[in-house]
């Protein structure tokens, strides 16, 4: 492929940042077009009716704005909106449920998983559901952490806050033997040091972001050549300047250009 492949992402906040980092690491003929639904910000409490009119909403101003291909870098409503997106669109649409879910499939070795995400996620239960259609004997469980997308809203990704709730939502799933945990949230990589740090090394952590990617991959790959020279583009429906000193510090090595803050029309 030669060119530049514009590629959609979207999430509720900066949580979509970590697939942000994995496109470009791995697909640098990408060209980034991201919107961080920051006013709505958490998803996890939403109806299922409330998020797939979000993605609806979302994927239409990332297609206006030249999106090839759109990446779902949400758990929430890659659970409840994914087909219906998928039905809609004319684009490829990718969620982060079943790459994670492969994932985890292929590392586990005493077949009992466990999957952190909001209540949204949780409540689907569209990780039981795509292990389920692998027809394997693995047992899930799944624990909700409604306080750890505010943290990392925060930035308050190593703090006593982050450890403690950890400790919290941790504790049943340790109690259950895991040996492989799903972050079934894209905010939670950011996670990881307090995550490992409760766990231990024992337990490998899957993250969805990695693997969603590596979809992508083949998907750009697929797709007829493009010529599209813009630069990376980073919109929220919240407040742009807090977005971009969490963001900025969440990713450390890669800065983030100027976000906008658009409106969009999100209807009843």
């Amino acid at each position: 492929m030669t060119g530049y492949c514009p590629i959609g992402v979207f999430d509720s906040g900066v949580g979509g940042l970590t697939v942000a980092r994995e496109i470009l690491k791995r697909v640098p003929e990408g060209k980034i077009i991201y919107f961080g639904d920051t006013a709505h910000v958490p998803y996890g409490g939403r109806s299922s009716k409330e998020l797939i009119n979000f993605a609806d909403k979302i994927c239409q101003f990332l297609l206006e704005q030249g999106a090839e291909v759109i990446v779902d870098a949400c758990n929430s409503t890659s659970a409840v909106a994914l087909d219906f997106l998928q039905r809609k669109y004319p684009v490829p649409i990718i969620g982060v449920i079943e790459p994670g879910v492969a994932a985890a499939v292929s590392r586990t070795k005493n077949g009992r998983i466990g999957v952190i995400a909001t209540e949204a996620t949780i409540n689907s239960g569209a990780h039981k559901k795509a292990v389920e259609k692998l027809g394997l004997d693995i047992t899930v469980i799944g624990q909700a952490c409604p306080l750890f997308v505010p943290l990392v809203e925060e930035g308050k990704v190593q703090s006593w806050e982050a450890l403690e709730a950890a400790q919290k939502y941790l504790k049943p799933l340790q109690q259950a033997d895991i040996d492989t945990l799903i972050l079934g949230c894209t905010h939670y990589p950011f996670l990881v040091p307090v995550l490992q740090k409760v766990l231990g090394p024992h337990v490998v952590l899957v993250d969805p972001a990695v693997e969603t990617v590596c979809c992508l991959q083949k998907v750009v790959e697929e797709l007829p050549n493009r010529n599209w020279t813009g630069p990376h583009k980073y919109f929220v429906s919240g407040d742009p300047a807090a977005f971009k000193r969490v963001g900025s510090m969440l990713l450390e090595t890669y800065s983030l250009p100027e976000v906008e803050k658009v409106v969009l029309d999100w209807g009843d």
